[in-house]
């Protein structure tokens, strides 16, 4: 719900249990007042002395606007036709609207809601409209923006915030989400301290250095209890996301990275500013998690896949398999032997395509190599459904290896900066997605492809940073705006697909984990997690990801041991545990396996059919973070009706979890599949579950796991 009074100019944004308000000054100045705990009483800001000339330094802005007596460090920057650069933005009205607004070229959170259009204008000839959507049902507030020059003379804008949130003089920690290739997203906690803290990147894409989400949460807060402020950008390109501890307190900024940004607005022209997803709870960052996970369950996926208590695949991935080295009859033995093991779907990975037997070549030339596939991928699509499969396909469209066909035919379609030598990374150059020209072509080479055979999965996928970044359809004063054309265009080419083919089951990857975002998940209802599936690695990566991003959404395979990545050696239940906690599939040689190993991973299958939905749609409690004393984590019903639980690690044997969403006075029966055990028919009270906890038995393994499906009793 939102509340706007036009007397006195205040508006108060409510969900369920949160609320967040602004109003405007006696001076025209948009300010901040409160966002918590659900209220109706409004907070007032008195000023802050009796130098007026210093306000600006020390009021909460809604939108701080530089060069005036702001004096943070700036988000939103711009360059007047003149040279100068201050903007003295006041507020012009606002209004409420049913329903959200879709942002043109942009993802964004949707269905459902209301929206505040607030407006701010600057007498040279600036607008701003701050756009406000409330999701009641999940304590959702989303922020976006658009910008228009509303003046006579051309202007450029150096940096465009999606969001600024004041907290004052709070003392709170900043939580982060960093790590690398193979070990993506692990939680950095430290407390706000004097000055500027940021993560961004500079890449293109966000990378797997840091995650466009962050947290800020009291000292105190727990997985259980503490207030908790989550922020995460719906984009997918350059970003920054900083705090600023100064005398006024702590101030929260995010949106586009200012490096390499710079948008030219002829008058009348608009720029809309990506979308600010913000979640407050006080219940701690479980509390917080499922907030966002709700969120992005019913307000960000979309289509067929929103529809989670829907059967997902479980599929074979032939990477780990077969790498570059496979021919048709490998493929189909390994198909085979998937069926058996209960998969659904085979996917075809790197390998395919004209010539490419290894990865410095190939790439852009999205047709079948004859001597690896006789009758194409058409054939083999025909063939794999003969056994009762359905078919996918790797793709890498946003990339060109110099030695392909393509590059040779558009040398210029890469991006390149002239007179420079062109950076090759993974031995290939990234195509400029920011031209309509090149996305046609690589449109049609995928439509050829799709349209060819009944093709139901596409994993997209983006092995290389951004760099060379120019582009020879803009002329040399617009170079500025190449970074985020190329993340427009690439919305621009996923919404074409999701469009045209709306059965398709789209999966996104960069090179793992490097583009895990909200504005990804807009387009494809899951996202490869990362490219390290090490079941003790992926305690942590999985840890880390579901802050913000629900388990349905992750990729998560069983690999074999000893692990590709790692060399570790992990129980097959550990394995299990990780996979199944995603969107689960198998990433492993079968044909090595015997029908009796084969018929082993069944039950895992099978326990994937049965309890698929409340995996997808339950609630996650995470019960012990993987800190080197084991991790433990449970997908429950809302209603605590039903849950499944994992644990994996040696240093769990012999210890209790306390299941917070058991019901006391209800009996829930239990059936546990641990390393080395399967014991049916444990009972317990929902009280002695919620107090004392599960006992975990003693388990003997490398990396021991434990799955435990619970269920009250009629």
């Amino acid at each position: 719900m939102i509340a706007y009074d036009p007397t006195n100019h205040t508006c108060a944004l409510h969900t369920a249990h949160t609320t967040y308000q602004l109003a405007a000054d006696a001076d025209g100045r948009l300010l901040h007042l409160y966002y918590g705990p659900r209220t109706g009483a409004f907070r007032t800001v008195p000023p802050p002395h009796n130098d007026p000339g210093c306000w600006p330094d020390l009021l909460p802005q809604e939108w701080p606007a530089p060069g005036l007596g702001d004096n943070h460090a700036p988000f939103f920057a711009l360059d007047w036709a003149d040279g100068s650069r201050a903007a003295d933005l006041r507020f012009a009205g606002a209004e409420v609207c049913s329903g959200t607004e879709p942002l043109p070229g942009l993802p964004s959170f949707h269905t459902g809601g209301e929206t505040l259009r607030v407006t701010l204008q600057d007498p040279w000839g600036l607008t701003v409209t701050l756009l406000y959507a409330v999701f009641e049902d999940c304590d959702l507030i989303t922020r976006a923006a658009v910008v228009q020059n509303t003046g006579t003379t051309p202007l450029t804008l150096q940096g465009v915030p999606s969001g600024v949130v004041d907290f004052g003089r709070k003392e709170l920690d900043l939580i982060t989400f960093d790590g690398a290739w193979a070990g993506e997203r692990t939680p950095f906690r430290a407390p706000v301290r004097p000055g500027v803290q940021s993560v961004g990147s500079v890449g293109g894409i966000p990378t797997h250095a840091h995650n466009p989400a962050v947290v800020l949460c009291a000292p105190d807060a727990t997985e259980t209890s503490g207030e908790c402020w989550g922020a995460a950008l719906v984009y997918s390109g350059n970003f920054r996301i900083q705090t600023e501890r100064t005398t006024a307190g702590i101030r929260l900024s995010a949106g586009i990275e200012p490096y390499g940004f710079a948008w030219s607005l002829a008058p009348g022209e608009c720029f809309v500013i990506p979308e600010l997803a913000l979640v407050y709870s006080s219940r701690g960052l479980g509390g917080m998690s499922r907030c966002f996970h709700n969120a992005v369950r019913g307000h960000l996926l979309r289509g067929r896949w929103q529809d989670l208590t829907a059967a997902r695949p479980v599929l074979l991935n032939s990477w780990e398999a077969c790498y570059f080295d496979f021919n048709e009859e490998k493929l189909l033995t390994l198909a085979r032997a998937a069926k058996t093991a209960g998969a659904d779907l085979f996917v075809l990975d790197d390998g395919w395509f004209r010539g490419r037997n290894s990865d410095t070549t190939s790439l852009g030339d999205w047709a079948a190599d004859t001597a690896k596939l006789p009758d194409g991928v058409a054939g083999l699509c025909s063939k794999i459904r003969a056994l009762g499969l359905e078919f996918g396909i790797w793709v890498e469209p946003e990339a060109v290896s110099p030695d392909s066909d393509l590059f040779r035919a558009h040398p210029d379609w890469a991006l390149q900066i002239p007179g420079r030598d062109t950076l090759e990374i993974r031995h290939q150059y990234t195509l400029d997605f920011s031209r309509a020209d090149v996305r046609e072509g690589i449109w049609q080479q995928l439509t050829e492809l799709l349209d060819s055979c009944p093709i139901s999965y596409l994993k997209w996928d983006m092995n290389r940073s951004l760099a060379n970044v120019w582009s020879a359809a803009l002329p040399a004063d617009r170079q500025g705006e190449v970074y985020h054309r190329y993340v427009l265009g690439l919305y621009e080419l996923q919404q074409r697909l999701v469009d045209r083919y709306p059965d398709l089951l789209l999966e996104n990857c960069a090179g793992g984990g490097a583009r895990f975002d909200l504005g990804m998940l807009y387009y494809s209802p899951q996202i490869w997690c990362s490219d390290n599936t090490d079941a003790l690695d992926r305690l942590m990566i999985q840890y880390g990801t579901s802050f913000f991003y629900p388990p349905c959404v992750m990729g998560a395979h069983y690999s074999t041991v000893p692990n590709h990545t790692t060399g570790r050696t992990a129980s097959v239940e550990a394995r299990m545990a990780a996979a199944l906690s995603g969107t689960f599939g198998f990433e492993l040689d079968l044909t090595r396996y015997t029908p009796a190993q084969l018929a082993e991973l069944r039950p895992f299958v099978d326990f994937y059919r049965a309890h698929g939905a409340l995996l997808r749609t339950g609630s996650l409690y995470r019960l012990c973070p993987p800190d080197g004393s084991g991790a433990a984590w449970a997908i429950a019903a809302p209603d605590g009706s039903e849950a499944v639980v994992f644990a994996s690690d040696r240093a769990l044997d012999g210890r209790c979890l306390v299941l917070p969403f058991a019901v006391p006075g209800k009996m829930y029966r239990a059936h546990i599949r641990a390393t080395g055990q399967d014991l049916q028919n444990h009972r317990w009270d929902g009280e002695e579950l919620a107090v004392h906890g599960l006992p975990l038995p003693d388990l003997r393994a490398d990396l021991p796991g434990y799955l435990c499906y619970l269920q009250q009793e009629d």
